[in-house]
């Protein structure tokens, strides 16, 4: 799968790795139906920044683990990401048609189809964690974080709050509340799914999951301001929906110019939690700039 050169080359490098991998998971015996196997692929192999699981191989490199030990974890954490996409882009939930510049799942397929592709990657990550990922109790710890963190309490509760709050009160606490939990949750423990494969210290998770909740907040709030002031074209998904659905965001609650420098801040945040490991940190340094300078 080509994929186009977002970051330096030691993270495109991380990014190759992370695609060569998603391939191979890809590869179903003769007992997934075919056209199930379409939608799976045509998903989860998208072209996309990978953000989450190069998160996860920075975690486990600044911590001295071994990438090949990190990578179905990696893996994992993206099938997951992938799974709430196609479930968020449902006509019952966002009701998007566009995701990374091409049809949504239910556009391309139709809507069972992608309900069933979104159900197939759950166990598809955790069968990834369980098969690929030793010792036996690094698997488990990296099974219980991941479920935790894409569970009723923080991912899927995130976005149950997400869309009850539509056209509800402009309230700051709740949208943090919200966001900690849609986007912060899987971007913390992509983290600390890294750092648990290096068997990292206590300290060393902290640190990460420090710089993991201020980075899903920065994310956010460049996601809000995309989709408020960013073209369609770039974006590869349609923008201004939020504010045509009434949903609480930051631009919305803060205005654009308190947005930008409230997500400035948190990022510089998120570095300083961070620079306990040194130069070794770059990498993460590098993916928290991009996500408060991207475009899409």
């Amino acid at each position: 799968m080509a994929s186009t050169a977002l970051f330096p080359p030691q993270i495109e490098a991380n990014r190759k790795l992370i695609e060569d991998a998603l391939e191979r998971y890809c590869d179903f015996d003769s007992d997934c139906p075919q056209h199930l196997a379409e939608a799976i692929r045509y998903c989860l192999l998208a072209p996309g920044k990978r953000i989450r699981p190069l998160l996860t191989l920075a975690a486990s490199e600044v911590c001295g683990g071994e990438m090949s030990n990190a990578i179905p974890a990696a893996c994992a954490v993206e099938m997951i990401h992938n799974y709430s996409l196609i479930h968020d882009d449902l006509p019952a939930m966002d009701d998007d048609e566009l995701r990374r510049g091409r049809p949504t799942c239910h556009i391309k397929f139709d809507e069972a189809t992608a309900i069933l592709a979104g159900d197939a990657l759950i166990p598809m990550a955790f069968e990834t964690i369980a098969k690929e990922i030793q010792p036996s109790d690094v698997a488990l710890e990296c099974s219980r974080l991941l479920a935790r963190a894409s569970g009723p309490s923080k991912l899927v509760g995130g976005q149950a709050d997400d869309l009850g709050c539509e056209f509800g009160e402009r309230d700051r606490v709740m949208l943090e509340r919200i966001h900690s939990r849609k986007t912060g949750a899987l971007l913390t423990v992509s983290l600390e799914m890294g750092a648990v494969t290096a068997q990292a210290s206590g300290s060393h998770r902290r640190s990460l999951v420090e710089y993991g909740k201020h980075l899903g907040l920065a994310f956010q709030i460049v996601d809000d301001l995309l989709d408020f002031r960013g073209s369609q074209t770039k974006m590869g998904k349609r923008t201004g929906k939020d504010a045509d659905r009434g949903k609480l965001t930051y631009p919305s609650v803060l205005g654009e110019a308190e947005s930008e420098t409230l997500v400035h801040q948190i990022t510089d945040q998120a570095i300083a939690s961070i620079e306990p490991f040194g130069e070794a940190a770059k990498p993460l340094e590098l993916l928290a700039r991009f996500v408060v300078s991207r475009t899409q």
